[in-house]
């Protein structure tokens, strides 16, 4: 059977091209479960832990007598009081605890056996008992895996749950209990905010203090992706250069799981049908990447559904992340505020040498055509742009002089007699939804993370395969001008590029508006002031 990219449920190594983990799993199985760690993997959406928990399962097999089991399997009636958890959560313990010890199960399993069969109420205190019996009385040490088990959060049944699994562990010297413990999930069950009854207030609540850091990077890395995608061509024969297109998309997704696989998949399934992709190694090549991705940023898919979702459901960490992409704003990473909290749990943001930076590009391209799609409708310069777009390409090839000739006049036009404050606020924005409209469909943009502060922007915008460098910047006198100019031409070297451009957002009355060419080394720069 033929190997595919998968982006829907648990890898199979058998089924799907995955990255190696071995390195993860002897980390985890030293660093945690050798050292008896209750622990949670709390990582974003679809970021590999139900696969790293199946592979784990079996890397421990020798060693450890593993329990996985999944609270999705779980209905919100199981959750009604403690009794029926009980009864569920054993019944749930009896059967992954046959499949995998089938040999030690009638003997280990016999107290748990009986009580899920009893007609009469149970307790979570009855459960734990003949936990510690099965523990006791298995031939090896017991590993309890709960994946998706944020969704049973919001219960106080649930919480009570991990206070007898907390306590237990705490005198597991004395009373038999699992070895170790791994939950899995988005939201860090540590500080569940629980809604008691329906007209409380939401709590945090969680007695889940003993609970290990997990410091292991469940991100790809780009040699990683390079193996993966060896074994690919070994089977396909693309002609590719594995390791500069595993860079290239790692430049793209940081290494988040899902991205990598998505673009990979695309490039498998979809993009050899491309007109702009003469042939498959054109496809396995940055041009076919860069065409992946136009087309995840534009398509509807549930992974990016869910971004929406949360952003509306938590307007401060939307509000944080449009400060951060269109003002430059440095924000210091600290987890005790709950935006930053939030988009760190769901993946969206990291720490960056103590400030806040989006995750990665694809992330970054998407928030930016959402937040500018919500103002499209009501912004003149898009509609400028939007009504004028097909003068800015000739021959296929995109008029890069003339988008910011015509950005320079419809800008004045339109914004002129703006206060400061307003366009260095917003002056950044402007220019990507005067841009959106013109190569929307053909090509894309992403900002250079590197350069975004509250002074200086790098756009770079993919036509069709041809690169254009655009330094954005606020005006701060000519002495700083002219080092925007030797650092864009650096930039220019970096990339190779004979030409950039640099849009000025001056703030002095007696300013000159207008375009000039100049010549830094031998590197040309299209200056315009605005």
């Amino acid at each position: 059977m033929k190997r595919k990219f998968n982006i829907t449920g648990a890898c199979n190594p058998q089924k799907h091209y995955m990255v190696p983990l071995d390195d993860r799993l002897e980390k985890i199985k030293t660093d945690y479960i050798d050292e008896g760690s209750y622990f949670i993997i709390n990582k974003g959406r679809q970021y590999g832990k139900t696969t790293t928990l199946s592979a784990l399962e079996k890397y421990l097999k020798n060693n450890y007598l593993v329990l996985s089991l999944d609270f999705q399997e779980i209905g919100t009636e199981d959750f009604a009081d403690a009794s029926t958890f009980s009864k569920v959560f054993a019944r749930m313990i009896i059967e992954t605890f046959e499949i995998a010890e089938p040999r030690n199960g009638q003997e280990a399993l016999s107290p748990l056996a009986n009580m899920a069969k009893n007609p009469n109420a149970s307790s979570l205190k009855e459960l734990f008992t003949c936990l510690s019996k099965m523990c006791a009385n298995a031939l090896k040490p017991v590993v309890l895996m709960i994946d998706e088990v944020d969704s049973a959060s919001n219960n106080q049944v649930f919480i009570d749950f991990l206070a007898q699994l907390r306590s237990y562990y705490l005198a597991r010297e004395k009373k038999p209990i699992f070895y170790s413990v791994i939950l899995a999930g988005v939201y860090d069950i540590k500080n569940l905010k629980l809604k008691l009854r329906p007209d409380a207030e939401h709590k945090y609540n969680s007695p889940w203090n003993i609970a290990a850091k997990f410091n292991i990077d469940m991100n790809f890395s780009a040699k990683q992706i390079t193996s993966m995608l060896a074994e690919y061509e070994n089977d396909r024969h693309t002609g590719m250069d594995a390791k500069k297109v595993s860079e290239c998309i790692y430049e793209y997704t940081s290494g988040y799981p899902y991205l990598v696989s998505a673009i990979c998949k695309r490039l498998d399934e979809d993009m050899p049908e491309n007109p702009y992709l003469k042939s498959i190694t054109d496809v396995w090549s940055e041009r076919g990447i860069s065409e992946a991705v136009k087309s995840m940023l534009i398509e509807q898919e549930p992974f990016f559904e869910s971004m929406v979702r949360q952003l509306g459901e938590y307007p401060e960490m939307k509000k944080m992340l449009k400060a951060i992409l269109f003002s430059g704003k440095r924000i210091s990473y600290n987890p005790d505020i709950s935006a930053i909290n939030l988009a760190a749990m769901f993946g969206y943001i990291v720490n960056a040498e103590g400030s806040i930076q989006v995750a990665n590009r694809i992330f970054e391209m998407r928030l930016y055509n959402l937040f500018l799609a919500e103002e499209e409708l009501s912004n003149a310069i898009y509609d400028r742009a939007q009504g004028n777009k097909s003068q800015f390409i000739n021959d296929g090839r995109l008029d890069m002089d003339l988008v910011i000739e015509k950005f320079v006049q419809y800008f004045h036009d339109i914004y002129g007699e703006k206060e400061e404050k307003f366009l260095e606020e917003y002056g950044r924005k402007f220019f990507l939804l005067y841009l959106k409209p013109i190569i929307n469909g053909t090509g894309n943009y992403y900002i250079e993370a590197q350069t975004r502060d509250a002074r200086r922007t790098d756009v770079i915008i993919d036509y069709l395969g041809e690169q254009f460098i655009v330094e954005l910047k606020i005006w701060h006198g000519s002495e700083y001008n002219k080092r925007g100019e030797k650092q864009l031409s650096d930039y220019l070297d970096y990339y190779h590029k004979d030409k950039g451009y640099m849009i000025s957002f001056n703030f002095n009355k007696n300013k000159k508006i207008g375009i000039q060419e100049i010549k830094v080394g031998n590197r040309t720069i299209i200056e315009a002031v605005v």
